[in-house]
């Protein structure tokens, strides 16, 4: 039976669907079926970060309307053998997709893989509620800025109500230097605002952006991090990264001053 998760956010553009491709990439390399389901209709790109946007031959909205069998609209990853997408139409509204659909969708996958995980759209909307019907557990990702934080705050309040097994943080685009120097707010100030244990931190990093988010080097502090917040997820409990660390001590404050004059 497949653990269902859902990764949402309470707005746009704090890097979800990237968190939700290494997510799956990194599981699937601990031996894990993973599957990654896009439910953000007409506006999804999933199958573009994972690089698989020249592979989609059918969708799931094929499989609804009955074009095509549900393992037909599966994508095998191509660097990753654990690993398969699911993307969705991005012709369709949200409004076209009803939850009962996404529901016998899932449960048409659940016994091919050991984790779900369904890439929600931003929001609070139609898409949004529709979605986290169909999960079992939810992360929240926010970046450290109050606007973020307040947004996320209102998702994680709606969240509670459909009484899910867990809801988690995931402190996405976190700058070391910044926190050190009290100027972001930092993930102990998060998890305190949100009342909600946090379960990863991932750095702003150069090379996330340089491998378009996915497939990360393994020498970068984001792929230490995604490793840490896979380990979490699956139960290891490897703690948190500290994004702070490489700005601590004598080559930690020239880090600090080569920030800070950019």
């Amino acid at each position: 039976m497949a653990k269902k998760i859902v990764i949402t956010s309470g707005k746009g553009g704090v890097g979800k669907t990237t968190i939700t491709a290494n997510l799956g990439a990194m599981i699937s390399d601990m031996g894990y079926r993973v599957a990654l389901i896009d439910i953000d209709f007409g506006l999804n790109n999933l199958d573009v970060v994972m690089g698989l946007n020249n592979y989609v031959t059918y969708d799931m909205c094929d499989v609804f309307e009955g074009r095509c069998r549900i393992k037909q609209a599966l994508i095998k990853d191509v660097k990753h053998n654990n690993l398969y997408l699911m993307p969705s139409d991005k012709m369709k509204s949200a409004s076209m997709v009803s939850g009962q659909n996404v529901k016998l969708l899932l449960e048409g996958l659940n016994s091919f893989f050991d984790y779900i995980f369904l890439d929600c759209p931003a929001g609070i909307d139609v898409g949004f509620h529709r979605a986290v019907a169909c999960a079992e557990s939810a992360i929240v990702v926010l970046t450290p800025n109050m606007s973020s934080i307040r947004d996320a705050d209102k998702v994680v309040s709606i969240l509670k109500s459909y009484k899910l097994d867990k809801i988690n943080l995931i402190l996405n685009r976190a700058r070391g230097d910044l926190m050190l120097r009290e100027q972001m707010i930092t993930p102990k100030d998060a998890e305190n605002i949100l009342k909600t244990e946090l379960i990863g931190v991932l750095p702003e990093e150069d090379d996330v952006f340089l491998s378009c988010g996915y497939c990360l080097p393994k020498k970068s502090q984001s792929y230490k991090a995604y490793k840490l917040l896979a380990g979490n997820i699956v139960g290891a409990k490897k703690g948190l990264f500290d994004v702070t660390d490489r700005y601590t001590g004598f080559l930690g404050s020239i880090r600090r001053s080569i920030k800070k004059g950019l």
